[in-house]
């Protein structure tokens, strides 16, 4: 299956499970992280520019989303289970060389994660949108108004009634927006087909599982300091505040660097993918 001309889809199985796994190009690998309620096909404005650039582009669906698996116990979501999938297809599509790692909303959590405790594995880290765990933690009132959904999200059988309600209305409320804005156009074009993929039997479950198995984690666990090249993302986002990222910074102990995007809202890659690809570029080759 084709979703643009660079990429080819197919079937590979990592830590246990099936995913959905793009590939293109050749140099450098990419390693691509979406996030809720996303597939690889966020990075579909963002791939052709990496491939063109000669980096070798790695997208898959992250368990639970797109056409990967999407096991049925809240445990199988838990970070451990979810960074053993990046390792394990590592492995399996035989990368010998550190990847550069971007990851956006729940992915930038995983790349965080996967550079800190594999950081053998990685040559460099771009977290979009989403800042060290341990700065969410701390940050300020902004960012826990902002985080009020999450009360939702770990409300069994709720959350998934609320979503559903009149023709997925919450959801494109909160898809439908930037910080004050509304969403721009490429966003706007995408809700439709993320909700027929989260509609599927389980699918909404398997996306909220990500914050029910994680969540305490998350706010009570010591997450140690990253130590490869970091290079931080924000933009005007309705659900994160720019002090988590901003303060990110504390928690590096490598070199690190912070871009803001303006006129964009949550989902960058979508919004400005121009502009994005050419800063990746530009951090790979630095």
């Amino acid at each position: 299956m084709l979703y643009c001309q660079y990429m080819q889809t197919e079937k590979i199985s990592a830590n246990g499970i099936s995913l959905n796994v793009a590939t293109a190009g050749d140099g450098p690998p990419v390693l691509l992280l979406h996030g809720f309620p996303n597939s690889h096909k966020l990075w579909s404005k963002v791939a052709p520019g990496l491939v063109e650039a000669g980096f070798k582009v790695i997208a898959y669906d992250q368990r639970g989303f797109g056409d990967s698996d999407a096991p049925p116990t809240v445990s199988s979501y838990k970070l451990n289970e979810i960074i053993s999938d990046a390792v394990a297809l590592l492995r399996a599509l035989q990368v010998k060389e550190k990847v550069h790692v971007v990851g956006h909303d729940w992915g930038a959590i995983i790349a965080w994660l996967l550079a800190i405790r594999h950081p053998e594995l990685v040559e460099t880290l771009t977290a979009i949108s989403v800042g060290h765990p341990m700065a969410y933690r701390f940050a300020g009132l902004e960012q826990k108004l902002k985080g009020w959904y999450i009360g939702l999200f770990l409300m069994p059988g709720i959350a998934e009634a609320v979503f559903k309600l009149n023709d997925w209305k919450a959801l494109r409320r909160m898809a439908g927006k930037t910080g004050t804005q509304p969403a721009q156009e490429p966003v706007q074009d995408q809700i439709q087909e993320w909700i027929d993929e989260i509609s599927r039997p389980g699918r909404l479950t398997a996306g909220f599982n990500w914050y029910r198995a994680n969540i305490l984690q998350l706010f009570f666990a010591q997450t140690p300091d990253c130590l490869v090249p970091t290079l931080g993302i924000y933009g005007p986002d309705p659900a994160l505040a720019e002090e988590q990222m901003v303060t990110s910074e504390k928690y590096v102990d490598a070199k690190w660097r912070y871009e803001r995007f303006h006129q964009c809202g949550h989902w960058i890659p979508l919004d400005k993918p121009e502009q994005l690809t050419a800063l990746l570029i530009n951090w790979f080759n630095s």
